[in-house]
């Protein structure tokens, strides 16, 4: 799968939207993917946005990036997943053929890691979610994290 980002035109768009609390990662995650590039960002206020395109079995792709992220190591960000975040995505995303991905982020502090990966997959199973744990610091599981929710898309 062949990336870049400077090109006008494509045959598939989509919309990504990365939603969960403040400081878990997700701007940062959405800079290593479009960008690859790392920085300690400030929080983000309001919406964060940018475009990535993908060439997949010779079709070009045009994401459009929104800032379900959660930091591993701060076990509340996890916990407000089902108690805020799930019923936002089942209130706001009406269409059947959504596809939802569950992100654990901050992989590479896996000494302060306070979720598990089970607790991550058996959140995603329950909620009908692909998942995937990276670092957007390290950029372990970064393009893997788009690529992965793309190929499941029918086009």
């Amino acid at each position: 799968m062949d990336s870049s980002s400077g090109q006008q035109e494509f045959d598939y768009s989509f919309k990504l939207l990365m939603i969960g609390d403040s400081g878990v990662g997700k701007s940062c995650l959405l800079l290593r993917f479009t960008s690859d590039d790392f920085q300690d960002l400030s929080p983000t206020i309001g919406v964060d946005f940018k475009v990535k395109y993908l060439t997949m079995d010779g079709k070009i792709l045009k994401l459009a990036v929104w800032d379900t992220v959660y930091d591993v190591t701060r076990r509340e960000t996890f916990t407000n997943l089902s108690e805020i975040w799930a019923k936002e995505i089942d209130l706001y995303s009406t269409n059947q053929d959504c596809m939802k991905m569950l992100v654990g982020n901050k992989v590479d502090k896996e000494g302060d890691r306070a979720v598990t990966k089970k607790e991550g997959i058996d959140f995603a199973r329950e909620y009908g979610c692909l998942f995937i744990e990276c670092s957007a610091k390290t950029r372990v599981n970064v393009q893997q994290c788009f690529e992965e929710l793309v190929l499941k898309v029918d086009i």
